[in-house]
């Protein structure tokens, strides 16, 4: 590069720029001219240059004031035989320095004749000379007095976990990063991060780098890996938070969960490492920056302009990815390209991406930087330099507060984590989307959820990229009302007992006359299941359209106000039915049994084809009573029948219920069922044909019931609503049931209460009780909605 310097309007020499750009690019202000580099140099490049075992000993001068630099034409040897010219002008439309023979040479004619050129001060007699350079500090102890510096400001310098191996910050707020790193809050930083294979040298190289060789990052000769997730450290001479990483195919049984870190770590890098010890690159670096450039722009740019948005950073997260340094170190072989002086590195880097199909887009650039070790030690001084060019740029990315830095891991941290489903398949791709992508799965089509991990967090729901189908085990179609579809609005519709204008025992005395109803918020009732007494349309040909709705695991059932469309029937019968004639054992058995398969899920075998016990063979008499097992659906005695387990899949919530014997040995424990987030209390198991065959049957408006109603009861009761036989006490005052004190049901969290801690009536809309029911007094407490 050439050198070049500014003048004063008087012709005065008032600074001199590096022509080295050795160690700082051509921008600093020189102040050496060293006769054998035939250079002006700043003092970061003298002491890299002349640090080297073969230009130790070259002469070099301090500049002084007025100093004159030699002529950049004739430098080379041109002129009187080889000897060298100060210069006397200086062209600053060439930004050259020019001896008089060189001036008229070069700038006597032409479009040249007419560039400004300014004086430079007739040189110093050698006597003068001689006594500047007798006053000159000597060069060695300026760059001793460097190092000690340098090295004093290194000694408290230390390395601490950022993040562990299970992807958990070990620090836990701005305040203890900032103490942490010791570094003022105000302090603009990048960042520098270095990744590659286990073994390859990756702390030692960071520690000679950029730490004069001090084990800031521990250091291991022995075969295991010495870095176990991920320690930071600030390097106060060039203003970095240098971050070391784990190795890539180190043994791990969490690799997808490391893998996904070195991802977070390269999102918050300005400026990335690529450490491989190796005669030849090899396709796993190009497969691993490819990989990480498409995981990047396809999973990470969005959350960093999120955050931008969420935290109010006053600094934006580029959503341009960092630049790439391959340091390449061999033995044996040539460094990349220099047995192709026709090529240029770049195209060979780019070259080899391309064969593997990998495009690396996301990172602002793609270096190379190699270094070929006959004799140990290994020589980082080149590296340096290039790192520090790098980081003097801030066209692409801006040093930002260290508070910055934080909440940008931190939100990462926080959006991306937790256990990796399938993590002993094998990948061909370094970063699989299964590594940030929502891991639930739909109960119905067995389809993903697309969005990122933690989505619901921020409540953004679940989306699957393909339809769902139809499950009678979920029942998970919804109805929405065609006349405001039609009118540009989307409302879905319940099917009901009775509408929300009815008493609920009016409503009762329609449902059994008229049938079921649909309501919409906006039109009214818009059907009758028995309006007219024939000929009644399917209201989906009519009235409402269809649309099937994936299940998501923790999602509410569909349709779940007809959930407890028996148990609401039973309330009115028990306002007209208080006397029941005692009926023989058989016929009772019989009603239920026939009652029991009108309104049982689709899934239990019907009582009529149950003639022995699905396990043990015993053949049922009549007296006997026949169990459903919750979770096969087959029939059982009560031996074989009597455990009780969660069945959250088929619709039957968290509380235990009966299983058989078999499914009990084959369920998961309760706590394994409740962090699966399973969480629906009705699903429509229960009551789902509730319809015209109970209520005629029962006959609620037109005749006397001829069924007890505790067996009507047992087949009717909501999934929620806790068994008579285990409720022995008053679950608020803890008074003992006796046959004076009745024992009734909240039917807002289904516990057993007396009459005196239930007095309360009120709507509980989250059960499907549109009308005001018993609540105990705990719940009538809630505010809000129940």
């Amino acid at each position: 590069m050439s050198g070049h310097g500014s003048s004063s309007e008087k012709g005065v020499n008032t600074s001199l720029i590096c022509q080295e750009s050795y160690a700082c690019g051509g921008s600093e202000e020189a102040a050496f001219e060293c006769d054998e580099c035939k250079s002006l140099q700043c003092i970061r490049c003298e002491i890299e240059l002349h640090s080297q075992e073969r230009l130790k000993n070259h002469e070099r001068v301090q500049i002084g004031p007025g100093h004159v630099p030699y002529c950049d034409n004739c430098k080379g040897g041109n002129g009187d035989n080889g000897k060298r010219h100060r210069s006397v002008v200086r062209c600053q439309n060439c930004k050259v320095n020019l001896c008089q023979d060189c001036q008229k040479r070069t700038h006597s004619g032409g479009n040249k004749k007419k560039h400004q050129l300014t004086s430079y001060p007739p040189p110093p007699k050698p006597a003068e000379v001689n006594s500047v350079q007798t006053t000159v500090q000597p060069v060695v102890q300026i760059a001793d007095e460097i190092k000690s510096q340098r090295a004093k400001l290194l000694e408290k310098v230390s390395s601490f976990l950022l993040v562990d191996e299970n992807e958990e910050m070990q620090v836990k707020d701005e305040a203890s990063f900032i103490k942490t790193l010791s570094c003022e809050p105000d302090q603009l930083l990048k960042v520098v991060s270095i990744f590659g294979n286990t073994g390859e040298g990756k702390s030692h190289t960071l520690n000679h780098t950029f730490f004069m060789g001090r084990e800031v990052f521990k250091t291991s000769p022995t075969q295991e890996s010495c870095t176990v997730g991920v320690w930071a450290a600030f390097d106060p001479i060039h203003k970095v938070v240098v971050i070391d990483t784990e190795g890539l195919l180190g043994n791990s049984s969490k690799q997808g969960q490391r893998t996904r870190l070195l991802l977070k770590v390269l999102a918050i890098s300005d400026l990335i490492i690529y450490r491989t010890h190796a005669d030849r690159l090899h396709d796993d670096l190009f497969k691993f920056l490819g990989d990480a450039s498409d995981a990047y722009l396809k999973h990470f740019t969005k959350e960093l302009k999120a955050t931008t948005a969420r935290c109010g950073l006053d600094v934006p997260l580029s959503t341009l990815g960092p630049a790439v340094v391959i340091f390449h170190e061999t033995v044996h072989t040539k460094l990349l390209g220099s047995d192709k002086l026709s090529e240029s590195v770049d195209r060979l880097l780019l070259e080899r991406f391309k064969k593997l199909s990998r495009f690396p887009e996301a990172f602002s650039s793609v270096q190379y930087w190699g270094t070929q070790t006959l004799t140990p030690p290994t020589d980082f001084r080149g590296l340096q330099n290039k790192l520090e060019q790098l980081l003097d740029n801030n066209a692409t990315r801006s040093p930002r507060t260290p508070v910055v830095i934080f909440k940008a891991l931190q939100a990462l941290s926080e959006r991306f984590n937790g256990e990796i489903t399938g993590e002993l398949v094998a990948h061909s791709c370094f970063f699989p989307d299964e590594y940030f992508t929502c891991s639930s799965l739909c109960l119905s089509c067995g389809s993903g959820c697309k969005n990122s991990m933690n989505h619901l967090g921020e409540g953004a729901c679940h989306e699957a990229k393909h339809r769902c189908r139809y499950s009678a085990q979920y029942d998970n179609r919804i109805y929405t009302c065609k006349a405001c579809y039609e009118g540009g609005k989307e409302v879905i519709v319940v099917p009901k007992t009775s509408a929300s204008s009815d008493s609920p025992w009016m409503g009762l005395a329609k449902y059994a006359w008229s049938g079921y109803v649909i309501e919409c918020p906006n039109c009214g009732v818009i059907y009758r299941s028995r309006q007219y007494w024939y000929g009644n349309q399917d209201p989906v040909d009519t009235v409402v359209r269809t649309e099937i709705q994936h299940v998501w695991p923790g999602s509410d059932g569909f349709l779940k106000d007809n959930s407890n469309a028996a148990q609401r029937l039973l309330d009115g019968v028990n306002l007209v039915a208080q006397s029941v004639s005692e009926l023989s054992v058989k016929p009772a058995k019989a009603v239920t049994s026939w009652l029991t398969d009108q309104i049982a899920p689709a899934y239990w075998k019907p009582n009529s084809l149950i003639l022995v016990c699905h396990k043990c063979h015993t053949v049922f008499q009549d007296n006997d009573t026949k169990h459903h097992c919750r979770a096969c659906g087959e029939g059982f005695c009560d031996g074989c029948s009597s455990k009780a387990a969660p069945v959250p899949e088929r619709g039957w919530g968290l509380a235990p219920v009966r299983v058989c014997d078999v499914c009990f040995e084959q369920r998961a424990s309760y706590a394994e069922l409740l962090e699966a987030e399973l969480e629906e209390e009705e699903g429509g198991t229960l009551a789902r044909k509730v319809g015209e065959a109970v209520t005629n049957t029962i006959g609620v408006v037109v005749t006397a019931i001829d069924i007890p109603l505790g067996l009507v009861k047992d087949a009717a009761r909501p999934a929620y609503w806790v068994p008579d036989q285990d409720i022995l006490s008053c679950h608020n005052c803890q008074r003992e049931f006796t046959a004076k004190l009745s024992k009734h049901h909240c039917r807002a969290c289904g516990q057993g209460v007396c009459d005196d801690c239930s007095p309360e009536r009120r709507p509980v809309p989250s059960r499907g009780w549109d009308h005001p029911v018993r609540v105990c007094t705990s719940c009538n407490q809630k505010p809000g909605e129940l």
